[in-house]
């Protein structure tokens, strides 16, 4: 994307805390108090908690709100600094707030660099030129997946912020630490006062969207489950069906069936197949009764099992036994 391209719709929050050692269960369950919280606030379109992992160190919760207003109003809420005040037991160390304003749809399960850069008014076409700079040479490196830049958000920050997404955290570490970075770093001294942050997106893109491509809130845990079983089912027969010729020992053929399971799910089971056709159980329009949707969802889910049972039974029964 050009250093000019802003790109501007809904307004996203992400929040970086690191934890104290001991307590992680007990700021999770906290934490998804706030969040319950912040959904009885006008805007909220959802909330996210990830767990630090090797690529990112801290706890990340990100908020979707569906205008920065409304954003803005819980942000400065009583209500949040209430539950702020009483998680600060929890706490090692101040959290990290970045706000976007619009995004897209990343096309794959990515490793996100969030950058935050505090830029004086006078210097903001010099910082838009560095920046497209920037873009141009990490486009070059393997794994790059796309660049979004965000202006300042009135009333909430000061800081230009930029999203750099990567195919995996090693394509990443290549770009972060490769000696052109550090050159196009130099030529932007007057921009060294940022702040750096990675967020690991890996699976977390199956259900994070809608149809249309846009952000939505997350479907229940217990829809989720579902959602995944229905996929898995035809997805491990399938390919244990394709590898037993191969007449592999048990502990070989499920590493190789798990391997290839994941990639077949988060590639084309999940996005081609079960998405489509449990989008409206998954999200459900606000105004169809939420007795209704449930009771198509639970047709379909049945319905859908019900023809592979009967298939895989016509394959491996009536048709060809496996060797």
């Amino acid at each position: 994307m050009a250093a000019d391209q802003i790109v501007e719709n809904a307004t996203t929050v992400i929040i970086g805390q690191r934890v104290k050692a001991g307590v992680e269960k007990a700021f999770e369950k906290w934490q998804k108090d706030v969040n319950a919280a912040a959904s009885e606030y006008q805007g909220f379109v959802g909330a996210e908690i990830t767990a630090p992992t090797a690529v990112q160190p801290d706890w990340v919760v990100v908020y979707r709100f569906d205008s920065v207003e409304h954003l803005q109003a819980w942000i400065n809420s009583s209500t949040r600094q209430e539950f702020l005040d009483n998680g600060r037991q929890y706490f090692d160390g101040p959290a990290t707030q970045q706000v976007i304003a619009g995004g897209q749809r990343p096309s794959d399960a990515l490793v996100t660099v969030v950058v935050t850069h505090r830029v004086s008014p006078e210097h903001v076409d010099d910082f838009l030129a560095w920046q497209g700079r920037m873009n141009q040479e990490e486009a070059k490196f393997a794994g790059f997946r796309g660049t979004e830049l965000f202006r300042p958000v009135d009333g909430i920050q000061e800081e230009w912020t930029a999203l750099y997404r990567f195919d995996s955290a090693a394509n990443l570490d290549t770009w972060l630490t490769s000696k052109r970075r550090q050159e196009l770093l130099d030529e932007g001294r007057k921009f060294h006062n940022f702040e750096l942050r990675t967020i690991d997106n890996s699976f977390g893109n199956w259900f994070a969207f809608d149809e249309n491509g846009n952000e939505a809130p997350p479907p229940s845990d217990f829809k989720t489950s579902i959602a995944v079983w229905v996929g898995l089912y035809p997805t491990v027969v399938f390919l244990t069906l394709a590898t037993s010729p191969l007449h592999m020992p048990l502990w070989l053929a499920m590493l190789v069936g798990n391997f290839l399971s994941s990639f077949t799910m988060s590639y084309f089971t999940m996005p081609y197949y079960v998405n489509k056709l449990l989008h409206r159980w998954l999200r459900p329009p606000a105004d169809e009764p939420v007795q209704k949707t449930n009771l198509k969802g639970a047709a379909i889910v049945i319905g859908l099992n019900a023809f592979w049972v009967v298939i895989f039974y016509l394959l491996t029964v009536v048709i060809w036994t496996l060797p």
